[in-house]
């Protein structure tokens, strides 16, 4: 093996795609031989979260950090960042990685804190989409727009997860000079464990945070027209700022007992519960659920957005505009009318996946990149 690294990873909030691309890439780093470490913010923690971040715990021997990171930019951020360096340089890192706006943030800030000393870390960031789905028109979207072209000196290199996001940060940031690559999300071998529907499956599954960007309420919609027809149930798994709003908008379309929103659980617990997966973004990056669900051969009706025609390309797996209630009505229908067309579908995106979204290769990518980088 080359040089062993001491990789310290920073995020945010220890949840979602994100925290599954961190798991996966320092599970298998620690696994080639490297020592590997998280700092994650100290306000999030519920019973799931704590269970997983036991779990990972198995792997760094850098150990897990905890320190108060707010979601939006604030005057503790600087304080946030310098505690970020001072544990960088006691743990003697040779990468410090930051994941999500925030977690970029707060790594290049550190970096910035670190960059006069001997053995500065080389500093690595991945967008995940984050900032980048604010218009730059918005006040947020400038601001967070100038955050990212002030920060970008101060990192050694990019990996994005997709190369939608490339493209986008590309348009909004450029940062020319800084090295970048992309390395797709990836499945581990457990993902393609085939789906098998349980007795009472429900017809159809949303699986993620409940907030409109997700198009809940364009799944809400197209299911009532649907049930103008015919008998036809949906689950939506996940929890979210918008979860009132979807309540309360299942009860105007009198959708009664055709959903149920059982909260949050991952991702292959909820696939058994439904025979389709329906992913209604209107904006995504690289989504964890559907790369599960092709691994899994799961049916999936998805949008045409972010990197998902990157997950489905050179296959037959068609995809739907964003927003578009008459097109997510239409092919849930033929979902329903035609499920074994649906599943031999599903059966080919699978063994496409398989061929090209992997763990090691990710990671052993990510480590090229790093290497590279430091050389320069």
């Amino acid at each position: 093996m080359a040089e062993r690294l001491r990789i310290i990873h920073c995020f945010r909030a220890p949840v979602g795609g994100l925290f599954r691309h961190v798991l996966d890439l320092s599970g298998e780093q620690a696994a080639i031989g490297h020592e590997v470490g998280f700092v994650i913010d100290s306000t999030v923690a519920d019973p799931l979260t704590e269970s997983r971040l036991e779990k990972a715990a198995q792997h760094l021997s850098l150990g897990i950090a905890r320190l108060p990171m707010g979601r939006l930019p604030g005057p503790r951020d600087i304080k946030t960042s310098r505690d970020i360096s001072r544990l960088v340089r006691a743990r003697g890192a040779d990468v410090l990685h930051g994941h999500g706006a925030k977690g970029g943030a707060y790594a290049r800030l550190a970096a910035r804190e670190l960059r006069n000393g001997d053995g500065r870390p080389a500093t690595f960031y991945t967008p995940h989409g984050g900032s980048l789905h604010y218009s730059p028109a918005s006040p947020q979207g400038f601001i967070y727009t100038g955050i990212e072209k002030l920060l970008a000196r101060y990192t050694d290199g990019l990996i994005f997860e997709s190369d939608f996001i490339r493209r986008l940060y590309d348009r909004r940031v450029g940062a020319p000079g800084v090295p970048r690559k992309v390395v797709p999300n990836a499945l581990r071998p457990g993902d393609f464990t085939p789906h098998v529907p349980e007795p009472d499956a429900a017809d159809f599954l949303f699986v993620g945070e409940l907030r409109r960007l997700k198009g809940v309420d364009v799944l809400l919609e197209a299911l009532a027209r649907l049930l103008a027809h015919r008998p036809v149930r949906a689950i939506v798994v996940g929890a979210g700022p918008d979860a009132a709003a979807f309540a309360q908008m299942t009860r105007e379309l009198q959708l009664g007992a055709a959903v149920a929103f059982p909260g949050a659980m991952p991702a292959r617990s909820a696939f058994p519960k439904a025979r389709t997966l329906v992913v209604p973004s209107r904006a995504e990056s690289m989504p964890y659920v559907v790369l599960e669900a092709a691994a899994a051969g799961m049916p999936l009706i998805a949008t045409d957005v972010g990197g998902i025609p990157e997950i489905v390309d050179g296959t037959d797996t068609p995809l739907i505009g964003a927003a578009d209630v008459d097109a997510l009505a239409a092919a849930m229908q033929q979902s329903l009318d035609a499920p074994d067309v649906a599943q031999a579908r599903a059966q080919r995106l699978q063994a496409a996946v398989a061929a090209r979204f992997t763990v090691d290769r990710a990671a052993n990518s990510v480590l090229a990149f790093y290497r590279d980088c430091m050389d320069r």
